[in-house]
């Protein structure tokens, strides 16, 4: 006799089925989007009435027989939710390559009663966008923000003055231009206590952001503001001789962006009166120059704060909420409390989506297996350092400790840990001496989210651990603790559970309900 499935069986069978229709009804409304622009583009009617009714029919003929009594109540409330998203007006945000842009993301975040599309195009097609009139706006992202505002009827002084447009509004058969980086950067520094007023402030690049960097410096009356670059009076063979008394700094360059994570530019400790250092990278989000900054106990922003500001701008111009829009980056008026919120909650939803969930804790506590369970929980990738370790070496943690040494394993460990931590949007169990090696602090707090798993040592086992066998699981505690503590988030202790699965279902709950 065959065996049945359990409920929970057959319940897990549904959620997978959920989230795959979830993922179909992703793609349909964004295939939807994009065949309204076509048919804007092409002078062509929304909406086809006989198509409709042919397309239903169709399908109602290929339906399975249990599905098929619903099949056309399903696709017309599919082709209403169409129709809808369809006529929603058009905005976008125009590059030359985009594949890894948030910005669609985050503007359905503030606004989902407009469409937001990735426009890239060629330099030559540029012309012929701006006069398409398929869509009423667009943000623009380099290489073409200065190719924006020389197409402008008419520009903020933002604009004018970085010669940089990064917000396109087509009303009035006039083109419009603003630049809402700059207010992106005063919210960076607004919402983490950092003032320039009065300070003496050293900018690295001369690029685009920091153009509007430089805006925005003046705008909040900083007394001096110094660019430093390969090629200015002030650069990196002469920085700490010409601008040693910085007491803010501000990065505008790629440097220690994913992937080349551990590159930096300066050597903080030569700037005795630094007070403060802003990132505008943010991936990773906690980059090597801002925790350089957090070991010299200064104030630290990153970027992720000013690409999402600047978007809520871009959003309430592009809702036509102009006046609003004026107010936020006024030196002569706060920033509403309403805007404050919505761009703190969309910083919190992107900053723990693109954040690894990061788990450490003593051999033998069970992160491992409460990291399988979150993976599965979240439908994120699963990477568990020992297993990578295994893959890339072709040998067992347990191996290498047992042949080579407990030092060549570590220096092994640092390589997988550089590899994997960096990344983003995973769920990682490292094992409990990544502490061990200061150098791998960076990695595990550069983009993560970090999670201490803290039992009582009664209920940690030595299976298969042969470190823990060798020193002693008490020992290897009092040499991790503080480690363990300082390295961390979130701190989350657990006694001992009768029923194991309970153990990882509470666990589970506490850990999604701090990145809500």
């Amino acid at each position: 006799m065959s065996e049945r499935p359990d409920l929970k069986e057959l319940r897990e069978k549904l959620d997978q089925i959920d989230s795959d229709i979830l993922d179909l009804l992703e793609a349909r409304v964004a295939a939807s989007r994009e065949i309204g622009n076509f048919k804007r583009a092409n002078g062509l009617a929304t909406y086809d009435p006989a198509r409709e009714e042919e397309k239903i029919k169709a399908l109602e003929e290929i339906a399975g027989f249990e599905s098929r009594p619903y099949v056309k109540d399903l696709m017309k409330t599919l082709m209403d939710i169409s129709k809808v998203h369809q006529g929603k007006p058009a905005f976008g945000v125009l590059g030359r390559t985009l594949a890894h842009t948030y910005s669609p993301e985050i503007h359905n975040l503030f606004d989902p009663s407009y469409s937001y599309s990735v426009i890239e195009r060629e330099p030559e097609e540029l012309e012929e966008l701006f006069k398409s009139g398929v869509f009423k706006g667009f943000n623009v992202t380099i290489p073409y923000k200065k190719n924006a505002c020389a197409m402008c009827d008419e520009v903020d002084d933002a604009s004018e003055t970085t010669g940089s447009v990064n917000t396109v509004l087509f009303e009035d058969g006039k083109v419009k231009g603003w630049n809402t980086d700059y207010f992106g950067f005063i919210y960076m520094l607004h919402r983490k206590g950092i003032s320039v007023s009065g300070k003496k402030v050293l900018v690295l690049g001369t690029g685009g952001a920091a153009s509007a960097v430089f805006y925005a410096l003046r705008t909040l009356g900083a007394a001096e503001v110094y660019a430093c670059d390969l090629e200015t009076e002030i650069n990196y063979s002469n920085v700490y001789e010409k601008a040693a008394d910085a007491q803010v700094i501000v990065n505008c360059t790629p440097v220690g962006m994913f992937p080349k994570v551990d590159n930096r530019l300066l050597d903080l400790t030569k700037f005795a009166d630094l007070e403060a250092c802003a990132d505008v990278v943010y991936n990773p989000s906690r980059t090597r120059f801002l925790q350089d900054a957090e070991e010299l106990g200064l104030k630290t922003c990153g970027g992720l704060a000013m690409l999402v500001a600047q978007a809520y701008k871009s959003s309430r111009i592009f809702a036509g909420d102009i006046e609003g829009a004026s107010q936020l980056g006024n030196p002569d008026m706060s920033i509403p409390s309403e805007a404050e919120e919505k761009i703190e909650k969309v910083i919190r939803v992107l900053e723990n989506r693109m954040r690894n969930i990061t788990i450490i804790g003593m051999p033998g506590s069970g992160k491992s297996l409460l990291a399988r369970n979150i993976a599965k929980a979240t439908g994120r990738t699963l990477v568990d350092l020992d297993i990578a370790f295994a893959e890339k070496f072709g040998q067992t943690p347990a191996e290498v400790l047992s042949g080579p040494g407990e030092d060549a394993f570590r220096e092994m460990e640092c390589e997988i840990a550089a590899e994997f931590l960096p990344q983003s949007g995973l769920v990682i169990s490292c094992g409990g001496g990544i502490v061990t090696r200061d150098v791998n602090k960076f990695y595990v707090r550069c983009n993560s989210n970090v999670f201490y798993l803290e039992r009582p040592l009664t209920a940690l086992t030595d299976k298969n651990r042969p470190i823990s066998q060798l020193h002693g699981v008490e020992k290897l505690y009092s040499q991790r603790k503080d480690k363990y503590e300082t390295w961390c988030d979130y701190r989350f202790y657990y006694d001992r559970f009768e029923v194991k699965q309970d153990f990882y279902d509470r666990a589970i709950a506490d850990i999604l309900n701090e990145l809500r």
